[in-house]
Formats: C-alpha cells, structure tokens, sequence
C-alpha cells in the first residue's frame, strides 16, 4: 500500500461522515473525507441521547456545544386524533431509570459547524471540499474519482453520503424504497411557559407533531408532519396565522405561541437496504437506513453505526474493508437498523391507517406503556442503547432471586434457632 494513501475513505460531509472522520483518526486510521463544505442555514435540531453525547464527548465536541442544547428530560406521547380508538398520554421520565437526562437537543447550525470545526482541525484527516464523481471497486481498493479530476484509494470506503448514495449503488447494493404520502414543515417557535425541558410528540392522523425544547425555557423546535400540499399551505400561511395553527395542535400547552422566521419542509420516505457492507463499501447513516422522525432515532442510530464499524475496523487493521469484517458488520447492525427502522415505519403507518385493528394495536401498546412501569423501563433503556432494557431486565431478575434467597436462608437459620 502507498503510505501516502489513507486507510479509510469517508464520502459525505453531513454529521455522519465528519463523527466517522473524527471517530476512525481518532482510533489511529488515516482517513480521506470527500464532501463540500457544511451548508448553513439548516433549521432542524438533533435530538442526541446520551450514549451519542458520550460519542461527541469522546471527539472532544460535545463541551463547545452545551451552550446551544436542551436537555431532554421528560418526553411525552398524546394521542391528538379524532378517531374513535385513542390512546392514553404516556409520559416517560429520565429519573425513572436513574438519568438526569435522556440527551440533548442541539441546532444542526451549531452541532455540523462545530464537527467540521474538529475534522478542518484534525491532523489526521484529509478534507477533500468537493464530490465523487465516480466509483471503482475491486478485490484490493476502493477508489474515488472526484469532481476536480484528482482521485482517492483506500481499504475501506464509508457511505455517509446520504439516502440517494451514490457509493451504495456503486458497491451494487439494492434498496428497498417507500414514499409516503407525507412531508415535514421544520421550524422554531416561543412560547408564553415553560417547557421543562420536556419533548411532546402529538400524533396526529397525518402524523407525529413533535414539539422538542430549546435553551432558555420559552422556545422549541417543531417537526409537523402532514401531507405535502398541507406543508405547502402551512408554509404559505403568515407568521400570525401559522403562530395560531402551531398554538392549536400542541393544545395551548405552552401558551401563546410566535413562529420564528426560517420554514424548511422535507418529504418523507423509508428506505432499507438489503445489506449494510459490501465491495469494500460499508454503509452509515441515511446511506444504511432511512425513516420518518419519529422517536428521536435518526443521527442516534447513524453514531451507532460508525461506532460499530471502527471497532471492528480496529480488530482488522491489516485490512479493514477485506470481506470478513464487512460481513461481521453487517450481521452487527442488522438486528439494531431493522429493528428500529421497523417499529418506526409501523407506527408511522398505524397513524395513517383507517383499520380499526391497526388502531386498537397501537392504542393497546401505549396503555400498556403508560400503565405498567417496568416495561415503561425497559423501552426507555433500549431507547437510549440496544441491550441495556435486556441487562436492567435481568440484572433485576437477579437481585430478586438474590433477595428470595436470602429470605429463605433466614428462614431457614430460624428455623434451626428453634430446634
């Protein structure tokens, strides 16, 4: 190998590949970025849970960023259709399972500058400001022509460049896409009380309307799913109008309402690939799974997957994109990417859907989260990290049994007193 080339190609510059640039010269790779500079004026925010924020602090970002998040420390669902089967409010707290917070929500205007702040800074790391025009592939390489004509090779090519990715189509994985009839208006707006740091999810028959809070108290971002010539309506609406509208759907919870200038509207879609790594290509990000925002999983599960990846990549340092490490991060992240995307993409079509059994199914659910508090643990562990409600499950199993047998054993010393 030319010890000039890098080890690990990244292609894409949203927040993905520049936590897998971070994350790979951190673990001692040489890494090549290739993508433009990061666009400004993105009005969306990102809610991080902790396992994430742990992520950001290890890549040194996370204390540059406290000052623009919000912590996370109640989130509550409410059931805002008309329909003839509701379900109760479940609201979930972080003191429940010993946490301060779930995370944080942070802008994408200060988390995606303060990471390329990091990557531009890094040593390590050689940002290319431009796009790949074209992939080659064999048994040794992956290569990337790019825009301005020059060209990168490396062990291991990483597809952080979005839900389109070019590279996965390169390395000849097939998807599978849905549209939805659906899009996102993204704003920020104050309000008159408190949010308590509290996110409130209101599903709706079009969709989740999903108030999520800001620094200072009085002002939130919101993510309203409705069908696209409804966004195109809201968006078209003026600042007194839409104020009004946003105020009606969070019920007045947090009083009067003001939209903020800045309306970005997104369209929806879910697409899953029929595998995660192949062709010295593996796949992070919206690259390797895309779902409608709901529950806060989108970036967390992206991190998830580079974090994944650099470990094994750690253990196969003579070749990190040989076959057998793709093949071990494939099986990795398979059950926690379709996991998740599933559950997703099945509530999302719960709420779209007039079936009365589809109804019941997903009103039986929340009442049983919202009633039965164990369970209400478990969901909200496995939220924050796969296995964690598994290990709390049977770490609490144990203590029972320890707890019986100790009983019994006093009992049985009682017993013996007597005699």
């Amino acid at each position: 190998m030319d010890t000039h080339e890098p080890q690990i190609l990244i292609a894409g510059s949203g927040p993905a590949g520049l936590v897998a640039a971070l994350g790979f010269a951190q673990a001692g790779f040489t890494v090549a970025l290739v993508g433009p500079p990061v666009p400004t004026g993105d009005r969306r925010t990102t809610a991080l849970m902790n396992p994430a924020l742990a992520m950001l602090d290890r890549l040194g970002v996370l204390e540059s960023l406290r000052d623009e998040a919000a912590p996370l420390k109640m989130m509550r669902i409410v059931d805002a259709t008309n329909r003839l089967i509701r379900s109760p409010t479940v609201t979930f707290h972080a003191s429940e399972i010993d946490e301060e917070q779930f995370g944080l929500n942070l802008p994408n205007a200060a988390l995606t500058p303060a990471l390329a702040e990091a990557v531009a800074a890094h040593p390590g790391i050689d940002w290319r400001k431009t796009v790949v025009s074209d992939w080659h592939l064999d048994a040794e390489r992956a290569t990337a022509t790019l825009a301005d004509g020059s060209a990168v090779s490396a062990l291991l090519a990483v597809a952080a460049d979005g839900r389109l990715s070019p590279a996965r189509e390169a390395a000849g994985i097939r998807t599978s896409v849905r549209n939805y009839p659906q899009a996102a208006l993204v704003l920020n707006f104050g309000h008159r009380s408190d949010h308590a740091f509290t996110s409130t999810e209101f599903h709706t028959e079009t969709g989740p309307f999903t108030q999520v809070p800001l620094p200072g108290g009085h002002r939130s971002s919101l993510v309203w799913v409705v069908r696209p010539e409804t966004a195109d309506e809201l968006t078209a609406l003026d600042e007194g109008e839409l104020s009004a509208r946003v105020e009606g759907r969070t019920q007045s919870m947090l009083g009067r309402v003001t939209v903020e200038p800045g309306r970005q509207v997104y369209p929806l879609a879910a697409a899953s690939p029929h595998r995660f790594a192949a062709n010295r290509v593996a796949l992070v990000g919206e690259a390797a799974h895309v779902f409608p925002p709901i529950g806060a999983q989108g970036l967390n599960l992206g991190i998830r997957d580079v974090s994944d990846l650099i470990d094994i990549a750690s253990r196969n340092r003579s070749d990190p994109g040989a076959a057998p490490a793709l093949a071990t991060y494939d099986v990795r992240r398979r059950p926690d990417i379709l996991a998740r995307s599933g559950a997703v993409n099945l509530l999302n079509m719960s709420l779209l859907s007039d079936f009365l059994p589809a109804q019941m199914a997903r009103s039986a659910g929340l009442t049983l989260l919202g009633s039965f508090s164990p369970l209400r643990g478990f969901f909200m562990r496995e939220g924050l990290k796969p296995g964690s409600g598994f290990a709390a499950l049977a770490g609490g199993l144990r203590k029972q049994i320890r707890r019986q047998d100790a009983v019994a054993d006093h009992e049985e010393q009682a017993g013996h007193g007597r005699h």
